[in-house]
Order: C-alpha cells, then sequence, then structure tokens
C-alpha cells in the first residue's frame, strides 16, 4: 500500500520532511520496525527504547492502529515546542 510519511522536529532533522512510500505493513509499530530495518539514520533515529509519538491521518495513535491505503503518518518526538 501507498503511504506518506512525515517526520517532525529532531527527527526531520535526521530524516529529512518526510517520503511517499510503498509498505507490506499493517500497523503502525510494524511500519516503524520496516523503516528501523533500512539502518542508518532511520534505524538511529527511530529504534525501539527511543521515545516518539505517532499519528495517523493527523490522530495521536498506537502502534497497533491499522494502516490503510493513502494513509499519513507522521512521527516526532514526545516533546516539541512552538
Amino acid at each position: 500500500m501507498k503511504l506518506q510519511v512525515r517526520y517532525f522536529a529532531s527527527i526531520r532533522e535526521a530524516l529529512g520532511a518526510g517520503e511517499a512510500l510503498e509498505t507490506r505493513a499493517a500497523t503502525l509499530g510494524a511500519l516503524r520496525d520496516e523503516l528501523i530495518a533500512r539502518g542508518g539514520s532511520h534505524a538511529e533515529v527511530l529504534a525501539r527504547g527511543r521515545a516518539l509519538r505517532v499519528a495517523l491521518d493527523q490522530v495521536m495513535a498506537d502502534e497497533s492502529a491499522a494502516l490503510r491505503e493513502g494513509a499519513e503518518v507522521a512521527f516526532f518526538p514526545p516533546v516539541t515546542g512552538g
């Protein structure tokens, strides 16, 4: 399925603003693991044990949330300022 992934704050600094990608992941957690498996900066910034928040279609979600075609996923640190 095709998704739009966006990164914010320090994650954006490491990975860029975001990307369109094709995935087989069924949940947010599986998508995170798929991104970690890329290695490099993705593995470092999204690593398990690092605190981060995730939103699905602009709504905070937990990693068990199911993905759907065309969804927008956003990753960001737990505290962001304005």
